[in-house]
C-alpha cells in the first residue's frame, strides 16, 4: 500500500468521523476515489495536492462545532470595565444587547428541545441590525469588539478592510486557478474553530474605491440573516451556515458605507477622549500593559505628574489613544535597555530629563 493510498484512507476515517454535510461528504468521497485512480500519473501530482487541499478545508471547518454563551451580565460589565475607560453610553447599549438575549433565552430555553447554543444564536439572527463601531482612529473600537467575544465567551475573529480591492478576498476563489484560496469569512472559522464566534469587519468604509460595490455587495449578504443561512464561498462550492456568528463592524465614518449595508448596522457613535481621560487611561490600562510586555515593574519606571498633559498630546489634538500608545511603547523600550546596559534600575521620567527619555520633546 503506497503511502498516498494510506493518506487517502486516514482522511476516509476522518470524514466518516466529521459532521460534514451528506451532499458534500459525497462529494469529498468522489474527490479521495479520483486520487486513488490517477495516484500513479506523474502529471496529475499537481492535481492531486489540490484535491487534497480541498478536503483538508472541508475537515477543518466547524460544520457543528460551537460555543455556549456566557450572559453574565454583571461579568460581562466587569470586562468591559477591564479593558475600558469610560464610555459609559456604549458599555449600556453593548449590556443591553446582551440583556435581551439573556431573557429571550431564559424564557424559550424550557420551551424548546434545540440546543441551548443553537437557540441562542436563532435570538441573535432575529435581533438585527449588527452593531458598528463608528469613530476615529484609537478611540477603541477594536479592544471592544474584542471585549464583546470575552464577555460573551465566543471566540474572535478580525478581518480587516483596510485597502481590501478584491471581494473575492471575503468570498473566495474558483478552484479552477491553480492557486484557488478560500475567503476570510470561512478561514477565520476554521481559526476560531467554532461556527459560532465574533467576527469583527474592521473598518468597513476603508474598502478600496473602485470595488466598493462588489464588497458591499458580500457585506449584505454576510449581515442579512436571510441569506449568511447559506453563504456560498466560491472555493469550497457549498453553502455555509454563518446564522450563528456574532458580526460586529467597525467605521471611522458611515460616509463610504452603502446604504444597503447601513440599513442592516446599527451605529454607535465611539466618543473621542478629554487629555483627562487620556492621563487615566494611560496611567491605569496602558502603562501597566506595556511594562508587563516590556519586562519591566512599577520600581523601574516612575513618570512624574507634571509630565502627563505633555505626555497626551506630542504633536498636537489626537481624538484616540494611538500617538500615546506609542510614546508609552518608545520609553517602556528605551528603559528595559538601560536597565539591560546597567545604567540603572530605577528610572523617574521629570521635565528636566524627559529628552533623554522621548527624543521628541
Amino acid at each position: 500500500m503506497s503511502k498516498l493510498t494510506d493518506e487517502v484512507e486516514a482522511l476516509r476515517k476522518k470524514l466518516s468521523e466529521a459532521h460534514v454535510p451528506k451532499e458534500l461528504t459525497t462529494r469529498v468521497e468522489g474527490n479521495l476515489e479520483e486520487i486513488l485512480r490517477i495516484e500513479h500519473d506523474i502529471t496529475s501530482r499537481a492535481h492531486i495536492d489540490q484535491i487534497l487541499r480541498y478536503v483538508d478545508w472541508v475537515l477543518h471547518l466547524p460544520w457543528d462545532t460551537r460555543t455556549n454563551d456566557v450572559l453574565d451580565l454583571p461579568k460581562a460589565r466587569e470586562i468591559l470595565n477591564k479593558h475600558h475607560y469610560g464610555l459609559e453610553p456604549v458599555k449600556i447599549r453593548i449590556l443591553e444587547y446582551l440583556a435581551i438575549l439573556k431573557l429571550n433565552l431564559d424564557r424559550w430555553k424550557n420551551e424548546s428541545s434545540t440546543n441551548e447554543a443553537k437557540l441562542s444564536h436563532a435570538i441573535l439572527a432575529r435581533r438585527a441590525p449588527i452593531l458598528c463601531l463608528v469613530g476615529l482612529v484609537g478611540t477603541g473600537k477594536t479592544t471592544l469588539a474584542k471585549s464583546i467575544a470575552e464577555a460573551m465567551g465566543r471566540r474572535y475573529v478580525r478581518i480587516p478592510f483596510g485597502g481590501m480591492s478584491d471581494s473575492l478576498d471575503l468570498r473566495g476563489q474558483s478552484r479552477v486557478r491553480a492557486d484557488a484560496e478560500i475567503g476570510l469569512i470561512l478561514k477565520g472559522l476554521r481559526f476560531a474553530g467554532t461556527k459560532n464566534p465574533v467576527i469583527l469587519l474592521d473598518e468597513i468604509d476603508r474598502v478600496a474605491e473602485q470595488t466598493r460595490g462588489d464588497i458591499m455587495g458580500v457585506l449584505v449578504e454576510l449581515l442579512d440573516p436571510e441569506q449568511n443561512v447559506a453563504f456560498t464561498d466560491h472555493y469550497l462550492d457549498y453553502p455555509f451556515d454563518l446564522s450563528e456568528v456574532l458580526f460586529i463592524a467597525t467605521a471611522n465614518n458611515t460616509t463610504n458605507i452603502a446604504t444597503a449595508v447601513l440599513d442592516r448596522l446599527e451605529p454607535i457613535q465611539m466618543p473621542s477622549y478629554s487629555d483627562e481621560e487620556k492621563i487615566t487611561i494611560a496611567k491605569d490600562y496602558v502603562l501597566p500593559q506595556l511594562m508587563a510586555e516590556s519586562g519591566l515593574t512599577k520600581e523601574n519606571l516612575t513618570i512624574d505628574e507634571s509630565i502627563w498633559p505633555k505626555l497626551v498630546r506630542p504633536l498636537g489634538y489626537d481624538a484616540g489613544i494611538r500617538s500615546l500608545e506609542r510614546t508609552m511603547n518608545s520609553l517602556c523600550r528605551k528603559v528595559a535597555r538601560m536597565i539591560v546596559e546597567g545604567k540603572g534600575k530605577s528610572f523617574t521620567v521629570t521635565p528636566e530629563n524627559i529628552k533623554e527619555f522621548i527624543e521628541t520633546y
